[in-house]
């Protein structure tokens, strides 16, 4: 990959950069929306910036100032972008999340980021806070973007809260700005100027070590850092567009909203549903598109589905096609040498050992793009450039399936902690089996790891897996009002500890090999704390030990180690004789009886989220050990636990 370019002409804040666009492009496509008929309606950088302009003055009205935190809950609409820069114009910082989030999650966030002012996408969310009112004593002000009844709007004012509806306060905003438009837009943007690179953007929550969520302080330069090294890594042509599928309170679609911006392309808003997201794609002909693994699985399955169904010669000359697709990126990553190499491997050799066959499936491949390749492609959209994986690691089969096809995926990787990007694939080759290239703006080694903590501060030579720090503007604040949490996981020197263990390659591309935190991420991007749903579990006096699995997969499982004494005795009173505890813990209705626990222990009745549903158990005869599956300290050595069962494991999934 060539050097690396940093722009260092951006301004210094997110609604300037906004405001830079609207000067250059304001003409161009910013937002793509369905009305009430489900038909794209679009608006330019210009009409959606003077909705800001309006929708400030009016929060600028209700006492919104510079520092206070707002909320946001709702999923992604046109409006949320007014919101977001709205707040952030004004010096605000907005705390979103989206709507299937639970009423105790939501009020927590809200009570505990301080929110005097909460803006809604309906009553339905509006409700899950205004039940416990007890719980949110500080909020003053709710603002709902879909109309209300008058009885909704009595229940809420009867609680001693103010409700507004945001298309009145628009029409208020914008009466306030055109008295005088000229003099309402300049002091809105000598307000901008007032907007410093440390000032925070957006407090996004994700969970702590105990489930408790944590606010990830983000400030303006944690995303214009990452801006200005974008074009590296992502380049688009303005007048492109986005689709907008991802939770916008996420942080990987949050910074695609911004990456947007940037490379002067719009945002259509779509559904992760396929058949919905198949006929927006058609209509919307997207340059790109952010996902997590789990969407891109969906899409190639569905393919794959959708083939075997016709069935005959058609599926058959499908599958050989997609066969010889695989085969052929293989041999031709080998020729070109874009290859990952963990140890040294002499690229001469791999070209020699690929150069016969790729060239032997060139015309078999040809034949394939004719038939099956393209007709795939096209599903995508003439306009659409590659993919971006993000949110968890993307699955080899589902990667095999785009490079058979040639749809080039660009896998990325970050934290929240991170506003989250600290590497991507390079989009020209993108190189399976690893991240890609960490950016330029920031300082990423790999240290000696045990049992989740760095070991030592050197970093290691290529091809030695340990833990990734990272440093540098893209690091988050900190963790609001935790300073304890902030210090667990920034040191002094301010090395961020991602909890992640990699390597880098021999080409100097980063590789994760695996997470020494206990932090879950499922395939849709979920993030699971694994220490909650645990101690759970093991509150069951029939449960000694229990461990949460699932890291990039779709659902949750779980390794039990029964309470041996209390299962023999429970067996008994239930007529269950077995002749050893193995085959006993065997029998179907003792592993029923302990599923049960598991469903009934873990559940939305008990407060967890759907998410956090285990699917699966397996059950383990012997207790854990220290120097085996426990440390010293009796914490669970998750790595060695897998390594120990992973054939066990490999059933569960």
């Amino acid at each position: 990959m060539k050097k690396m370019v940093i722009d260092h002409t951006l301004p210094k804040n997110l609604p300037l950069l906004l405001k830079k666009r609207v000067e250059e492009c304001g003409h161009l496509c910013l937002q793509a929306f369905k009305d009430a008929a489900g038909k794209f309606q679009r608006e330019t950088y210009s009409q959606v910036y003077d909705k800001i302009i309006c929708f400030a003055a009016a929060l600028k009205k209700l006492g919104i100032k510079k520092g206070n935190n707002i909320a946001i809950i709702s999923d992604n609409r046109k409006e949320w972008l007014i919101s977001d820069f709205a707040i952030q114009a004004l010096g605000a910082i907005d705390v979103p999340r989206g709507c299937d989030s639970m009423g105790n999650e939501i009020r927590f966030i809200i009570n505990f980021a301080d929110c005097e002012t909460g803006i809604f996408e309906n009553y339905a969310q509006i409700e899950k806070v205004i039940c416990e009112m007890k719980e949110v004593p500080g909020l003053k002000n709710i603002i709902c973007y879909e109309n209300l009844t008058d009885e909704q709007i009595q229940n809420i004012q009867a609680l001693n809260l103010k409700v507004y509806l945001f298309e009145k306060l628009m029409e208020e905003g914008t009466a306030i700005a055109k008295k005088d438009w000229e003099t309402s837009k300049a002091e809105f943007e000598k307000g901008l100027e007032t907007i410093e690179p440390d000032d925070v953007a957006t407090m996004i929550f994700t969970s702590g070590t105990t489930g408790t969520p944590k606010g990830v302080m983000l400030t303006h330069n944690n995303y214009i850092s990452q801006l200005s090294a974008v074009d590296n890594f992502m380049p688009g042509k303005a007048g492109g567009m986005f689709l907008s599928i991802l939770p916008i309170w996420h942080s990987f679609e949050r910074l695609a909203l911004y990456v947007a911006i940037f490379l002067k392309n719009g945002i259509a808003y779509s559904k992760p549903n396929a058949r919905v997201l198949l006929a927006d794609m058609e209509e919307i002909q997207p340059y790109l598109m952010p996902g997590v693994p789990r969407l891109w699985e969906a899409l190639s399955t569905g393919v794959n589905k959708t083939m075997q169904k016709t069935g005959g010669i058609t599926y058959k000359l499908y599958k050989f096609f997609m066969a010889v697709g695989k085969a052929y990126a293989d041999y031709r990553d080998e020729v070109v040498g874009n290859i990952t190499r963990e140890r040294k491997i002499n690229k001469a050799l791999k070209f020699f050992h690929g150069i016969i066959p790729f060239l032997a499936l060139f015309p078999l491949r040809a034949l394939g793009d004719l038939l099956v390749y393209r007709k795939i492609r096209a599903k995508f959209g003439k306009n659409f450039a590659y993919a971006v994986s993000g949110g968890g690691a993307l699955q080899k089969e589902t990667d095999d399936f785009f490079r058979a096809v040639n749809i080039k995926m660009v896998e990325g990787y970050g934290l929240t902690e991170t506003a989250p990007a600290i590497a991507f694939r390079n989009y020209k080759r993108p190189q399976a089996g690893c991240i890609g290239t960490v950016f330029p703006t920031i300082e990423m080694k790999i240290v000696k790891e045990e049992d989740g903590q760095v070991a030592g501060t050197e970093p290691l030579p290529f091809g030695q897996r340990g833990l990734i720090l990272i440093r540098g503007p893209h690091v988050m604040k900190g963790y609001y009002k935790r300073p304890d949490l902030t210090e667990k996981v920034i040191d002094k020197d301010g090395w961020l500890n991602t909890g992640d263990v990699g390597l880098l390659t021999y080409d100097n591309y980063l590789k994760i090999t695996g997470r020494a935190k206990d932090t879950i991420v499922l395939l849709d991007g979920e993030n699971i704390e694994p220490v909650g749903i645990e101690n759970a579990l093991c509150a069951s006096e029939f449960i000694e030990s229990a461990i949460v699995l699932g890291q990039d997969k779709k659902y949750l499982a779980s390794l039990i180690v029964p309470c041996k004494e209390a299962i023999e005795k429970w067996a008994k009173l239930n007529d269950i004789i077995s002749d050893t505890y193995e085959n006993l813990l065997n029998n179907p209705k003792v592993k029923a009886f302990l599923e049960k626990i598991v469903n009934d222990t873990i559940s939305l009745k008990k407060g967890f989220r759907r998410c956090e549903k285990i699917f699966k158990i397996a059950l383990i005869p012997e207790s854990f050990k220290v120097g085996r599956e426990l440390s010293a300290k009796l914490e669970m050595k998750r790595f060695k636990i897998m390594e120990m069962y992973s054939s066990l494991i490999a059933t569960l999934f």
